[in-house]
């Protein structure tokens, strides 16, 4: 409860104006108290918080992610079973089960709805990560994966897209670096490489293709002439943006750090196919 506003209104008031000025003053610090909670408090969407703040705050980031996921799947004209059986898939990979994954198909459906209001939705997310820009970012890469699931990209899709990351404060040159390195990390996994291969263990034992090596490199965003340095720098910045933990400080809901966790993993599993390949050279 904000009190400070009452009690030096009343204080400054009485010096001021006596025992009128003592009301005066306990009104217009109740009015600043009151403005004070709703911004830095417990108010939805504010910077600070309550606990309770803090999970409203993951639940609308949960449902806004699928529910701007099932508006870019009817981007095309309709939901077909395709973009259903990537839907689930990316449900499956953040282990899903029970009523949070009603949760997550009922706001599916809802995004597939003619009245979506996306600019209101991505609104809401914009200011709920204020000064967040990882959460951001996440929420981007998650639309992003969900549309090049199937390893294409509808120009539908593309326009949407490009209307998410406006709203969420990115440019067009940032969001199609991220759909390469998206790209690439299709390319990377489909070749064995990203974080399936570090839950079944062990390293690499055949030498990778130039196709999965090239994917590593764009996976992450350097280009093959880069010096071990440049490497190295690219991946700590990389790391630093995806780390799950402090994706989770930020307020990145629970229900998405399996993703993170395997977006950390596949960085990882680029990082060491190439240093591993300038080794054996």
């Amino acid at each position: 409860m904000q009190v400070w506003g009452k009690i030096l209104g009343a204080f400054f008031g009485f010096l001021l104006g006596g025992p009128f000025g003592l009301v005066l003053g306990l009104f217009l610090g109740h009015k600043f108290d009151k403005a004070r909670q709703n911004v830095y408090g417990g108010g939805f969407g504010g910077f600070g918080g309550s606990q309770a703040s803090q999970a409203e705050r993951q639940a609308e980031f949960f449902h806004a992610g699928f529910a701007v996921m099932g508006h870019i799947a009817k981007a095309k004209g309709r939901v077909t079973q395709e973009e259903i059986r990537v839907a689930s898939a990316i449900m499956d990979r953040m282990g899903l089960h029970g009523e949070s994954r009603r949760q997550a198909q009922n706001a599916f459906r809802e995004g597939k709805s003619d009245d979506f209001p996306l600019e209101h939705t991505l609104q809401r997310v914009r200011q709920n990560c204020s000064g967040r820009i990882d959460l951001l970012q996440f929420f981007l890469e998650l639309q992003i994966q969900a549309a090049f699931a199937d390893g294409t990209l509808h120009p539908s899709e593309r326009q949407i897209l490009h209307i998410v990351a406006r709203y969420l404060g990115f440019s067009e040159h940032q969001l199609e670096q991220r759909l390469r390195m998206q790209e690439a990390a299709f390319r990377f996994q489909q070749g064995g490489g990203g974080y399936q291969h570090h839950q079944q263990g062990g390293g690499f034992k055949a030498p990778p293709s130039k196709d999965q090596l090239a994917a590593a490199y764009d996976v992450l965003g350097v280009s093959p002439s880069a010096s071990a340095q440049e490497l190295k720098r690219a991946y700590r910045k990389q790391m630093n943006e995806h780390h799950p933990d402090k994706l989770a400080a930020k307020g990145l809901p629970p229900e998405m750090m399996e993703l993170a966790k395997q977006k950390a993993q596949e960085l990882q599993a680029a990082y060491d196919l190439i240093r591993k390949e300038k080794h054996d050279k």
